[in-house]
């Protein structure tokens, strides 16, 4: 039986609640290559693809999201990895959603100006664990990555938001192992009623 969730909204598209299952994919171009970047997320919608992600690791690629938002027909979130400063110029650009780890941006205030801008804007937030990146205390503590180590990093960084009073939250926890992706996702939804974002990591082609 389906567990019902908080439902939250990235663009015009709900997730969670009593909503269908969303199908989300990510783009493989060079996100500051608009051209190509839009020709790509085009062709994903055409295919059923009804929220899309890109990368953002510089800011020439957030300033291209303006000019792309305005091309494209889905809603579009934004993957950061370190730099606050990237996430306020992509919330700023009209992005739909983000992509963080509250851990990897570093000093509380530059988590908290990054959600004040996600506020402002009801933009929603997604947690992102990866069980190949998991910090050394937490591996240390759990013996590695396991499910119970994959959660509970995503628990900390779900309480770092929640601290801040922000509650749109999805949550995505990924590895290369099937069984622990889905027992983590188990166990997760045990303790929390945030939407769930399911992915495997390195699911692609061998090639």
């Amino acid at each position: 039986m389906r567990r019902p969730t908080r439902e939250i909204r990235v663009g015009s598209v709900a997730v969670g609640g009593n909503n269908p299952v969303v199908v989300q994919s990510m783009t493989n171009t060079d996100t500051r290559d608009t051209r190509a970047t839009i020709e790509q997320i085009r062709k994903l919608a055409s295919a059923g693809c009804e929220i899309i992600r890109v990368a953002v690791p510089d800011s020439e690629a957030a300033a291209a999201l303006t000019k792309i938002k305005k091309n494209i027909t889905i809603p579009i979130v934004a993957d950061i990895h370190f730099d606050y400063r990237l996430a306020v110029q992509c919330l700023q650009a009209g992005v739909d959603g983000l992509r963080i780890n509250p851990g990897n941006i570093g000093a509380r205030w530059k988590v908290e100006t990054v959600v004040k801008e996600a506020r402002e804007r009801q933009v929603p937030i997604r947690i992102g664990v990866n069980a190949g990146s998991l910090g050394r205390e937490i591996l240390s503590e759990f013996g590695g990555a396991t499910p119970e180590a994959m959660v509970e990093s995503a628990l900390r960084q779900i309480r770092v938001l929640e601290d801040m009073e922000f509650h749109l939250i999805k949550v995505s926890l990924k590895s290369s192992n099937v069984m622990d992706t889905v027992q983590a996702y188990r166990l997760l939804s045990s303790t929390v009623d945030y939407p769930l974002h399911i992915g495997i990591t390195e699911a692609g082609t061998l090639a």
